[in-house]
């Protein structure tokens, strides 16, 4: 599509002009002194989070009043009614599409044809340009998916035959596919010339692909307007004005912005204070902490409302901006709006939680991240069938599920709970964007977002406010790093304490998300490997850390479990580089009855990833059991040795060890990358030795016997047996020649950095 750069249109009438605009939210200066002009085709206004452009699409449209001057056509239509500006000739598409989930898509149409502008668009010619419309025109809003919504919001402005059309964020909250398809449909639309368009438009790329020209706004001003084919030539200027890279650098995933405030949550969005204020983000006035004397800084401002915009500043110390003064603030001491915004892959702080029940909890966490200069994505895991505020609304998280949204709206709650969680699992897998995740809720919202926080990498910030987070929170938290607060008083409304400790998760997830995109990948040179560790196989454990750590960063993990769990958990990650498994007694726990079991799923990253492994025997002489009369019934009269106060070990038998044993092996045959699995054959813990309590060989007979008969070597995969026990000196010799055959050299997965949905 050609383009038209500014001013050189044979247009004598603009067909929009917008002069001198103001907007105030209270005290709040959200538009100041806005000038623009489209001649015709498309003008998208690009900007970060919280910078005025969703204030601009609504004072346009007359949805908030404002001063200066809007001129349609040449004529003036500031000041009037929002229908009386439809009626010559704007329509609106909104952020968050506002479809009504009771209507029927036939109905939306029909309802938008009446009494609209005579023109070209007819509910025929819609349902032939979006075939997807037709084939859904019985559904209602709420069952179509966010792409088919977002075509109906288009399909029902374009019924009313503008000649201008504005549009707030068309692709937020859409699968990269639909992505390209809207972009494609806008590209179609201006090129036919029928209509010109407005573009709100956070995504850099379709507004480069789409626009012909680009006005970048900062601190609600019009920083720069420019053709779009010469801001998408210079990269170093997209970085510098935006923060963010355009499609096709490093695979970037362009995020939706949040949702933008509109006259109805505007005193929720912009009473936001600063640091020191009287008040936490979004909340009406308290004393949770003592009022103190502050400069007025608002959210677009960055407190200096008398900055010229040829002289903005955005982003920390150090960014090519043009500087205020001589000496600069610290990070740490400039306002919130002046943080840096991150704009590229993992930068999004993601809340998600019941939306139907918890809505006004988690769009306070949301205020509070967007304060601090985050972009943010709701997504919404009600199953109610109620309307959803969220960016994401929950049938589109529903389609994740393995058999897709109809098996998790089936009218039983529990079921229907279950199955969202299912689905919102897989859902966060697919978010390339995603810089970190909070929710808020009781014991069912805890249990509905906790497994997706599992499924992401170690490192990525996960936070769950919770009421069950001052008890037993291993079944939620697992071997994966969720950060549980306690919720104190429970999950439903804002008060004095609610408001503290929801803007506490806040602010911790948003800090995390900030280090994150400041320190970038790890500074770790040397790769990592991961060893397992009980205190009966410490010396052995020890000793190969000792004759590795120049060359590997070694990570031990107590194998308690949740330290099996965890190291697996890295391995999934990509975070570790191969795996010396010396203590494998989780298995013993998990086949006898013990405490400290790492459950069936025991070697499966090492299968899935085919990292280099190493392994041993060590401590499966032994099951783990809390203090000594927790011991079970059936076990009283086996040979228990008391660790300490609060952990009593108990013997294998022969039978117990051939079932570990055959259970190991099956597991090592399905590893195909490189393994070594040495057996001591002089005992494999400090009381498996002649004269200790746990010397009974044999069981150590048996368990041997049983992996060697069922083992089955390959070229990469070997069984090496040695005659000394596990923590003999000669054995650690042997460990770490076996590992020097395998050893992983190059491009090590646990130095490069991960995406958070891609374990």
């Amino acid at each position: 599509m050609a383009r038209r750069p500014i001013g050189t249109s044979g247009d004598t009438t603009p067909i929009l002009e917008v002069r001198d605009l103001d907007v105030h939210y209270g005290r709040a200066h959200a538009l100041q002194g806005v000038s623009l002009t489209l001649p015709a085709g498309v003008l998208a206004v690009v900007g970060r989070n919280g910078m005025g452009k969703t204030t601009l699409c609504n004072a346009i449209t007359g949805l908030v009043p404002a001063r200066g001057s809007v001129k349609l056509a040449g004529d003036e239509i500031l000041g009037l009614a929002p229908n009386r500006i439809t009626a010559k000739g704007i329509g609106y598409v909104p952020q968050g599409r506002r479809v009504w989930p009771s209507l029927s898509v036939d109905e939306h149409l029909r309802l938008a044809s009446r009494g609209a502008n005579r023109g070209a668009w007819t509910v025929d010619r819609v349902y032939k340009t979006f075939p997807r419309l037709a084939e859904r025109k019985g559904n209602g809003g709420a069952q179509l998916s966010g792409g088919e919504q977002q075509m109906l919001a288009i399909a029902r402005a374009l019924l009313l035959n503008p000649a201008l059309l504005v549009m707030d964020e068309p692709t937020e909250g859409l699968a990269p596919v639909i992505v390209d398809q809207v972009a494609q449909m806008l590209s179609a639309l201006a090129h036919e010339g029928e209509v010109s368009v407005l573009l709100i438009e956070q995504n850099l790329g379709v507004a480069l692909d789409v626009a012909d020209n680009i006005a970048v706004m900062v601190n609600g001003r019009i920083a720069r307007t420019m053709p779009a084919n010469e801001l998408a030539a210079d990269h170093e200027l997209q970085q510098r004005l935006l923060g963010v890279k355009s499609a096709g650098d490093d695979e970037v995933d362009e995020a939706p912005d949040a949702a933008k405030p509109d006259a109805a949550d505007a005193p929720r969005v912009f009473t936001v204070r600063r640091a020191g204020d009287d008040t936490m983000p979004g909340s009406p006035a308290s004393s949770v902490a003592p009022p103190q004397t502050v400069r007025a800084f608002n959210r677009w401002n960055s407190g200096d409302p008398g900055a010229d915009p040829g002289e903005f500043a955005i982003g920390a110390a150090g960014d090519d901006a043009d500087a205020r003064s001589s000496t600069p603030a610290p990070a740490s001491a400039m306002p919130a709006a002046s943080m840096p915004m991150t704009g590229s892959a993992g930068s999004v702080a993601y809340v998600a939680g019941t939306f139907d029940t918890k809505g006004r909890e988690l769009l306070f966490i949301r205020g509070c991240l967007e304060h601090m200069g985050l972009r943010t994505v709701t997504v919404d895991l009600s199953t109610s069938g109620k309307p959803s505020s969220a960016n994401v609304g929950p049938n589109e998280v529903a389609r994740h599920h393995p058999k897709g949204a109809h098996a998790v709206f089936t009218g039983d709650r529990g079921a229907s709970v279950e199955a969202m969680s299912i689905a919102f699992e897989r859902f966060v897998t697919t978010r390339r964007d995603l810089g970190g995740i909070i929710s808020a809720g009781g014991s069912g919202g805890t249990a509905l977002a906790t497994p997706a926080m599992r499924r992401l990498p170690i490192g990525v910030p996960k936070m769950m406010v919770s009421t069950v987070a001052s008890g037993d929170v291993k079944p939620y938290v697992g071997p994966s790093d969720i950060c549980m607060m306690y919720s104190v008083t429970d999950v439903s409304g804002i008060n004095r304490i609610s408001e503290r400790v929801l803007a506490n998760a806040a602010h911790a997830l948003g800090g995390m998300i900030l280090n994150a995109a400041r320190d970038g990948a790890p500074s770790r040179s040397k790769p990592a490997i991961g060893l397992t560790m009980f205190g009966v196989t410490t010396p052995c454990v020890q000793a190969v850390t000792h004759r590795l750590e120049d060359r590997w960063d070694c990570l031990t993990f107590h194998a308690t479990g949740t330290g099996g769990q965890s190291l697996e958990k890295l391995v999934d990650s990509g975070l570790i580089s191969a795996v010396i498994d010396i203590t494998t007694t989780e298995v013993a726990d998990e086949l006898v009855g013990g405490v400290f079991s790492a459950g069936p799923e025991r070697f499966d990253s090492i299968i899935r990833t085919r990292v280099p492994y190493i392994g041993s025997c060590g401590a499966l002489d032994m099951v783990n059991f809390h203090a000594l009369d927790t011991v079970p019934p059936q076990f009283r009269g086996r040979t228990l040795y008391k660790h300490n106060a609060n952990v009593t070990l108990m013997r294998t038998t022969p039978e117990e060890c051939r079932a570990i044993g055959e259970w190991i092996a099956a597991k090592l045959n399905r590893m195909e990358g490189p393994v070594r699995f040495l057996i001591p054959e002089g005992g494999v813990s400090l009381l498996d030795v002649p004269g200790k309590p746990f010397w009974l060989p044999e069981a150590d007979r048996a368990l041997f016997s049983a992996i060697e008969r069922n083992f089955r070597p390959t070229t990469q995969r070997r069984l090496v047996k040695l005659p000394y026990d596990i923590n003999d000196a000669a054995f650690v010799d042997a460990l770490v020649a076996q590992f020097a055959e395998i050893e992983p050299r190059g491009d090590h997965p646990s130095s490069r950095p991960t995406r958070a949905g891609r374990p």
